[in-house]
């Protein structure tokens, strides 16, 4: 059985305890982890400031052929990472190839955005007392990242703190999620290979509530960056002080389907619906959890929503067939079932799925949900999404922003003014007309706001929080006759 040991300051290091990594799917071992301890984490902090010390200085070409190099590897291997997806969180090999794909991506728009940076210059004569100086603005690394990633894309979420970080010059210390950590360890070989200088990237298997404080408030730590659920956001928040911190936490997105679709539109609408709710598991950040169709439509799109949940296939993640395997723990499966099964006394219709079979969930497919109960104001993470019928446009605007969270929105219409409305009117870091709120391509901005969390990701965007602006001033004429 492989064992695997922490990446710290370019070494191979024992860890301070192993724990046994399953399969969610199997329940096979498939890896002996080695934790890191308190005093480890400390260690890497120490050594990725150590190593900030001189690659703060390194050429941004520089910095573009390592990332340049690191995705050319991933782009060699990647038949072997996306099983590596595959094996330790249960997601189907077809998703996490498409996850290795976009991974590839993202390193790729790092090393572009890294010879991208630039300042400006600042009008100082448009202030009175400004004449006579010439003034620009330049950016700096922030210094050592502590970065904490989750379970549910462990190589493209990843991608988006390290792939910025090393863009912008800084160093990094990574905490994995403890289901997915052989993703992380994976990169350590990769960037080394790559030409990365050792201590930048620094990879510490552990428990994240042994090892969150220490990431949180080391004095070498400059920055924090966090995906993973609002009560762990706000332990992090008032841990962090004044450390720039970025936040994506929970959601439970909404998706608007307006009046005036033929039967084919519909259907089309409904495909990428299923796809939106279901992939992976519902084990999504944006995966669409609430939906709200125009009355005139609803049963129709209900129905064939349904149906489209019906045919998926649930079945072993190594399978090149399987659309919906184990979710991540049994935990998982236990909360969801206690969740549908409030929803249900509560007067919930269950139009198709509701069953479990351990930590499976068949794809499930509600109405009649009443507002208050977890499947429609909790973030779900699992294949279960319910459906509302709506009259009027303001109300279903007002029934999507029913909700503590904030990341993205979708909306089909073929009204313009409505598209305008949602636009305008939604509460969520990104709204998405005619597209489902699960569709994200790694340049752009994302993250949310309300309990959805703070700050942005998407290279460029995550690069500006992972630097300094210094303002540099030339005052002329002081000395001339």
């Amino acid at each position: 059985m492989q064992r695997t040991q922490l990446w710290i300051g370019g070494k191979w290091v024992p860890g301070a305890q192993t724990v046994t990594l399953k399969n969610p799917h199997t329940g096979e071992a498939i890896a002996e982890i080695d934790y890191a301890s308190v005093e480890q984490a400390e260690t890497a902090i120490e050594a990725a400031h150590a190593a900030f010390t001189s690659f703060q200085g390194t050429p941004a070409h520089r910095r573009a052929e390592i990332l340049y190099r690191a995705a050319e590897r991933l782009q060699a291997r990647l038949e072997e990472a996306a099983r590596i997806i595959a094996a330790e969180g249960a997601k189907p090999i077809v998703a996490a190839r498409a996850e290795m794909e976009r991974t590839i991506q993202t390193y790729q728009f790092a090393a572009e955005a890294a010879k991208a940076v630039h300042g400006t210059t600042v009008p100082m004569d448009a202030a009175p007392r400004g004449e006579r100086h010439t003034a620009y603005v330049i950016k700096r690394p922030i210094g050592v990242v502590s970065a904490i990633t989750p379970f549910n894309f462990p190589f493209n979420l990843v991608a988006h703190k390290v792939g910025p970080a090393i863009a912008a010059g800084n160093t990094i210390v990574l905490k994995p999620a403890e289901q997915t950590p052989l993703s992380a360890l994976f990169l350590a070989d990769v960037f080394r290979e790559a030409g990365l200088p050792d201590g930048v990237l620094n990879i510490i298997p552990g428990y994240g509530h042994e090892l969150g404080e220490v990431l949180s408030t080391h004095r070498h730590v400059a920055f924090v960056t966090f995906t993973g659920s609002p009560r762990v956001g706000k332990i992090i928040r008032a841990q962090a002080g004044l450390r720039k911190v970025t936040l994506e936490l929970g959601s439970n997105s909404p998706l608007l389907v307006d009046e005036g679709f033929s039967e084919a539109e519909l259907d089309r609408i409904v495909a990428e619906t299923a796809g939106g709710a279901f992939s992976y598991n519902g084990q999504v950040c944006i995966s669409i959890q609430r939906v709200y169709v125009h009355q005139s439509q609803f049963e129709s799109f209900t129905e064939k929503l349904a149906a489209r949940a019906a045919q998926l296939r649930v079945g072993d993640p190594m399978d090149e067939s399987t659309d919906i395997s184990a979710l991540i723990n049994e935990a998982a499966a236990n909360r969801l079932k206690g969740w549908l099964n409030h929803a249900v006394l509560r007067g919930a219709k269950v139009r198709t799925g509701g069953k479990f079979d351990g930590s499976i969930m068949y794809p499930t497919v509600l109405t009649d949900v009443p507002t208050d109960v977890e499947l429609n104001c909790e973030e779900a993470f699992g294949p279960v999404v319910t459906v509302t019928p709506f009259d009027t446009w303001t109300q279903a605007i007002e029934m999507a922003n029913n909700s503590k969270f904030g990341l993205n929105a979708g909306v089909f219409t073929k009204n313009i003014e409505r598209a305008f409305q949602a636009a305008e009117r939604l509460e969520t870091g990104g709204v998405l007309i005619n597209q489902i709120p699960t569709f994200r391509v790694d340049q752009m901005p994302y993250g949310g706001i309300k309990e959805s969390g703070s700050g942005r990701e998407g290279v460029q965007y995550a690069m500006e929080d992972m630097m300094e602006v210094k303002m540099v001033a030339f005052r002329t004429g002081v000395f001339a006759e």
